[in-house]
């Protein structure tokens, strides 16, 4: 009987017994034992095992595991301050954050002291953001800058001179020897320059520092063999920075006025027209606030606040611009039918109504007796309201609407602006422009003479131009110009100093005060939803009113008072003069 068919594997004297392959601890950098792989013996086609690892006797393997097993209990143990859990490392497809390598106890005392929850008692100090130290900031911030550029670049950079050339404004730098002169050089606009690797030298002996001090050195450059004996040198200073930088910071400076952000009193002017032509809030001299809305005209009483209607247009009319007499209770409203009609607010009665223009009357101004008038038909009237004629002089120098009329009265001028981008600058009531300036590329609305020089008249253009110019009509001459940024709506000058405000439009809508002649400024004021239309400034020449197209009024205390300055009435009687002043 045959025995059953058996395989057997028949150990050779080169084989070696199969290892099993060792489990790798947590967080041990040993990679795991590689396990034994499986070849084909071409000989037989039989599959075979062929162990990689050496032969090991029982007493040694198990020496050698506890070994192992030690080892990487050692390197577990994390070298610190206070021990910490050890964490299982987890490898997958996701991203966990590992925090092993924070310093949890260095970041818990960077905390600030707000966020440390050991000090809850201490008394939190206040970042003080008032706008007195805003302005204080802002004066320290130019202080450095100041200092600074005069201890890198000294005299050779200006400090505020924009209008320089470019030689004027940076020096003429001498030619390094060696270099080629700048006329042997191609235009710059081919070969661009870069800036000299010692532009700055601190060991040249020509180098200049501050007000003409030379570099600090004990000996003289004329004379090497002499000692430098000037008492103002750098040698003997013991500041840091050079006298000029020193005297820059030793100038006594006028402490800045603090002028609030915010509006004191706003008021809802519902229908105030969105309209860059129209005048339609005037402040007169008895502190009654004249305002335009649709087709009736309201005052507004200061001192009580109290609003009144003055009248109402017939037939659908619609008010576009008012204006209150120097002295005195009367106002002159324009039509958007081409009306002008007269009112004396402290009776509440119409006076007359005065005809002639064809279109909309978008702009009005009082000199005494003589009221001028401006309307989109081109055309500016004088009218003498004492006489029964419609009107004295006819002038056609605009050929589009006139937006803007301001009478000088000291000296008699009368400055228009229309959508044409001319400001025509006339002389008493003649009929030809003493002046007709084209420098504006917008249209000129903001008009406004200065109240402390003769002859010195501001303007401003619209979107398409953003400037402020200054001009002496005197001679017809420009005598400053600064970009806004932004279209002007309005300007004012200061009762009591030399300072301007204007209104803008798009973007910020702003309120801006600014220090003539320097136009520097001194607030920018925000709050207005839509373009700063309209603006009118107290009697007393301290507080001034804007109104947009928000329909609202914001009133805002920019400027500061004059000394002992009389806050009456200016003698009216009757109603109006009771009302007071502002309060």
């Amino acid at each position: 009987m045959d025995e059953p068919a058996s395989t057997s594997f028949t150990q050779t004297p080169t084989d070696r017994p199969r290892t099993p392959s060792l489990p790798t601890p947590g967080g041990s950098k040993t990679p795991p034992t590689i396990a034994a792989r499986h070849f084909l013996d071409e000989n037989d086609g039989l599959t075979a095992i062929r162990p990689t690892t050496e032969a090991m006797e029982a007493d040694t393997l198990n020496r050698r595991l506890k070994e192992f097993e030690y080892s990487a209990r050692q390197r577990e143990r994390t070298p610190g301050r206070s021990p910490s859990r050890k964490r299982q490392r987890v490898y997958g497809d996701r991203f966990i954050p590992n925090r092993d390598g924070q310093d949890l106890q260095a970041s818990y005392s960077l905390l600030h002291d707000d966020g440390s929850p050991a000090t809850p008692s201490r008394s939190k100090k206040k970042t003080p953001h008032g706008e007195l130290h805003l302005q204080r900031t802002e004066e320290a911030n130019r202080t450095y800058s100041k200092v600074l550029r005069n201890e890198l670049m000294g005299d050779s950079v200006p400090q505020h001179h924009k209008d320089l050339s470019t030689d004027e404004l940076y020096g003429r730098r001498q030619t390094p020897p060696g270099q080629p002169s700048a006329s042997n050089l191609p235009p710059a606009s081919i070969t661009p320059t870069t800036p000299h690797k010692n532009m700055f030298s601190y060991k040249s002996p020509q180098k200049v520092i501050g007000s003409g001090h030379p570099t600090p050195s004990s000996r003289t450059a004329k004379h090497p063999g002499l000692i430098n004996l000037n008492a103002r040198s750098d040698l003997y200073s013991v500041s840091p920075i050079n006298y000029s930088s020193q005297s820059i910071l030793q100038t006594p400076r006028k402490p800045p006025r603090p002028i609030a952000k915010v509006p004191y009193k706003v008021l809802d002017a519902p229908e105030l027209a969105d309209d860059f032509y129209l005048n339609l809030v005037d402040w007169g001299s008895a502190n009654i606030l004249g305002v335009g809305l649709g087709s009736c005209v309201y005052m507004w009483n200061s001192a009580t606040g109290k609003v009144t209607q003055l009248c109402k247009l017939p037939d659908n009319d619609l008010v576009t611009s008012v204006a209150w007499i120097q002295r005195g209770s009367h106002l002159a409203i324009g039509t958007h039918k081409g009306f002008v009609q007269i009112y004396d607010a402290e009776k509440s009665r119409r006076l007359r109504t005065m005809t002639g223009h064809t279109a909309r009357v978008g702009a009005l101004a009082w000199n005494d007796h003589i009221l001028t008038s401006g309307s989109r038909d081109r055309l500016i009237y004088h009218r003498d309201v004492r006489s029964p004629d419609q009107h004295l002089r006819r002038l056609a120098g605009h050929k589009q609407e006139v937006c803007g009329l301001r009478w000088n009265t000291e000296d008699g001028q009368l400055a228009s602006g229309g959508n044409d981008n001319k400001l025509c600058v006339w002389d008493k009531l003649s009929e030809t422009p003493l002046y007709r300036f084209s420098n504006h590329v917008a249209a000129v609305k903001a008009i406004a003479w200065s109240p402390h020089q003769h002859h010195l008249l501001a303007s401003g253009g619209g979107t398409a131009d953003r400037s402020i110019k200054f001009w002496n009509t005197s001679n017809g001459s420009l005598i400053k110009e600064v970009d806004t940024g932004s279209q002007v709506c309005n300007l004012a000058w200061s009762k009591n100093s030399d300072e301007i405000v204007s209104t803008h439009g798009y973007s910020q809508n702003q309120i801006v005060v600014w220090k003539y002649p320097k136009m520097e400024q001194v607030v920018s004021l925000t709050g207005h939803t839509y373009r700063v239309l309209y603006l009118s400034a107290s009697p007393d020449g301290t507080t001034v009113v804007t109104g947009a197209g928000d329909e609202t009024l914001r009133f805002w205390r920019v400027f500061g008072k004059k000394g002992n300055e009389d806050r009456s009435s200016d003698g009216m009687s009757g109603k109006l003069g009771d009302w007071g002043s502002i309060r």
